[in-house]
């Protein structure tokens, strides 16, 4: 159940977020422009400490204030992690005994833990994308055939 209460805490952000994140995006994209160092110095203004962060820590940080501002939620889940059966049903928004056919067919690649099957998160979303394009696909499809009938007028 840890795996969800991740998906679980994702929240839209309030417009005074947005608006804030997106001041702070075009200030961050502007200086990571200009930065050379692979781990430069920040300073917190409101306590004047100094902490190196990563550049790669703040590529990431300019991503999530860009989403932010845009409005969308979002959420940071170690690449590595792996989801429990429910969990990935969860995710998937369908039944555990539906995802556990998934994995016994090799829809999914899963590894075992003792008896107990684990996915990584990866294989979850990649498989939720591959049938978010299947189902644009076969809408298209029934769309193109019902305008070819002559049922619908676009």
């Amino acid at each position: 159940m840890r795996d969800m209460q991740i998906l679980e805490n994702i929240t839209r952000p309030t417009k005074e977020e947005q608006l804030v994140a997106m001041k702070s995006y075009d200030a961050l994209a502007h200086v990571l422009s200009e930065l050379k160092d692979s781990n430069p110095e920040i300073e917190i203004e409101e306590t004047r400490e100094k902490i190196r962060v990563p550049l790669s820590a703040l590529k990431l940080l300019a991503q999530i204030l860009k989403q932010t501002s845009n409005g969308r939620p979002f959420s940071i889940v170690p690449i590595a992690t792996e989801l429990t059966t429910q969990a990935a049903a969860e995710l998937l928004g369908c039944s555990r005994p539906h995802v556990i056919k998934l994995l016994e067919s090799g829809e999914m690649k899963f590894t075992k833990v003792g008896k107990h099957r684990r996915i990584r998160y990866e294989d979850v979303i990649s498989y939720k994308n591959k049938m978010k394009v299947q189902q644009e696909n076969l809408i298209n499809e029934i769309i193109s055939s019902d305008e070819e009938a002559g049922l619908y007028d676009s």
